[in-house]
Protein backbone atom coordinates (compact mmCIF):
# COMPACT_ATOMS: atom_id res chain seq x y z
CA UNK A 1 0.00 0.00 0.00
CA UNK A 2 1.15 3.54 -0.73
CA UNK A 3 -0.15 6.80 0.65
CA UNK A 4 -0.75 9.69 -1.70
CA UNK A 5 -0.37 13.00 0.10
CA UNK A 6 -1.50 16.12 -1.73
CA UNK A 7 -0.98 19.58 -0.29
CA UNK A 8 -3.71 21.85 -1.61
CA UNK A 9 -3.85 25.65 -1.38
CA UNK A 10 -7.25 27.33 -1.50
CA UNK A 11 -7.86 31.09 -1.47
CA UNK A 12 -9.30 32.02 1.97
CA UNK A 13 -12.62 33.23 0.55
CA UNK A 14 -13.20 29.89 -1.22
CA UNK A 15 -12.66 27.49 1.67
CA UNK A 16 -16.31 26.74 2.45
CA UNK A 17 -17.13 26.19 -1.23
CA UNK A 18 -14.06 23.95 -1.64
CA UNK A 19 -15.10 21.84 1.34
CA UNK A 20 -18.62 21.48 -0.05
CA UNK A 21 -17.22 20.48 -3.46
CA UNK A 22 -14.89 17.99 -1.76
CA UNK A 23 -17.86 16.15 -0.26
CA UNK A 24 -19.06 15.50 -3.83
CA UNK A 25 -15.56 14.80 -5.19
CA UNK A 26 -14.95 12.25 -2.43
CA UNK A 27 -17.71 10.11 -3.93
CA UNK A 28 -15.85 10.21 -7.25
CA UNK A 29 -12.42 9.20 -5.98
CA UNK A 30 -13.72 6.47 -3.69
CA UNK A 31 -15.31 4.81 -6.70
CA UNK A 32 -11.88 4.47 -8.39
CA UNK A 33 -10.39 0.98 -8.60
CA UNK A 34 -8.03 0.42 -5.68
CA UNK A 35 -8.92 3.57 -3.75
CA UNK A 36 -8.79 2.92 -0.02
CA UNK A 37 -9.17 5.34 2.86
CA UNK A 38 -9.48 9.02 1.93
CA UNK A 39 -9.17 11.95 4.32
CA UNK A 40 -8.92 15.73 4.09
CA UNK A 41 -7.46 17.92 6.82
CA UNK A 42 -7.44 21.71 7.06
CA UNK A 43 -4.42 23.50 8.53
CA UNK A 44 -4.96 25.46 11.71
CA UNK A 45 -1.87 27.63 11.33
CA UNK A 46 -2.14 28.25 7.56
CA UNK A 47 -5.70 29.12 6.49
CA UNK A 48 -6.43 27.79 3.05
CA UNK A 49 -3.92 24.91 3.23
CA UNK A 50 -5.30 21.39 3.16
CA UNK A 51 -3.75 17.94 3.15
CA UNK A 52 -5.49 15.18 1.23
CA UNK A 53 -4.46 11.59 2.01
CA UNK A 54 -5.48 8.67 -0.18
CA UNK A 55 -4.46 5.03 0.20
CA UNK A 56 -3.75 3.10 -3.02
CA UNK A 57 -2.43 -0.44 -3.56
CA UNK A 58 0.34 1.00 -5.77
CA UNK A 59 1.52 4.20 -7.42
CA UNK A 60 0.24 2.77 -10.70
CA UNK A 61 -3.31 2.52 -9.31
CA UNK A 62 -3.19 6.25 -8.66
CA UNK A 63 -1.14 7.59 -11.56
CA UNK A 64 -2.23 5.23 -14.33
CA UNK A 65 -5.59 3.93 -13.12
CA UNK A 66 -7.19 7.01 -11.58
CA UNK A 67 -5.31 9.92 -13.20
CA UNK A 68 -5.89 8.51 -16.71
CA UNK A 69 -9.59 7.89 -16.13
CA UNK A 70 -12.77 9.93 -16.64
CA UNK A 71 -13.13 9.88 -12.83
CA UNK A 72 -10.06 12.11 -12.53
CA UNK A 73 -11.56 14.57 -15.01
CA UNK A 74 -14.70 14.75 -12.86
CA UNK A 75 -12.57 15.12 -9.69
CA UNK A 76 -10.71 18.07 -11.25
CA UNK A 77 -13.92 19.61 -12.57
CA UNK A 78 -15.35 19.67 -9.06
CA UNK A 79 -12.24 20.82 -7.16
CA UNK A 80 -9.99 22.54 -9.68
CA UNK A 81 -11.79 25.91 -9.68
CA UNK A 82 -10.87 26.37 -6.00
CA UNK A 83 -7.12 25.68 -6.30
CA UNK A 84 -4.96 28.76 -5.66
CA UNK A 85 -2.03 26.79 -7.13
CA UNK A 86 -1.47 23.31 -8.48
CA UNK A 87 -1.55 20.73 -5.67
CA UNK A 88 1.78 19.23 -4.63
CA UNK A 89 1.40 15.45 -4.77
CA UNK A 90 3.80 12.85 -3.39
CA UNK A 91 3.58 9.11 -2.80
CA UNK A 92 4.80 7.58 0.46
CA UNK A 93 5.47 4.02 1.56
CA UNK A 94 5.37 2.75 5.11
CA UNK A 95 8.76 2.28 6.74
CA UNK A 96 7.68 1.56 10.30
CA UNK A 97 4.48 1.56 12.33
CA UNK A 98 3.94 1.81 16.06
Amino acid sequence: MILEIATISIAPGNMADFEAAYREARKVITSATGCGAVSLQRSIESPGRYVLQVEWPSVAHHMEGFRNSPLFQEWRRLLGPYFAAAPVVEHHELVAAT
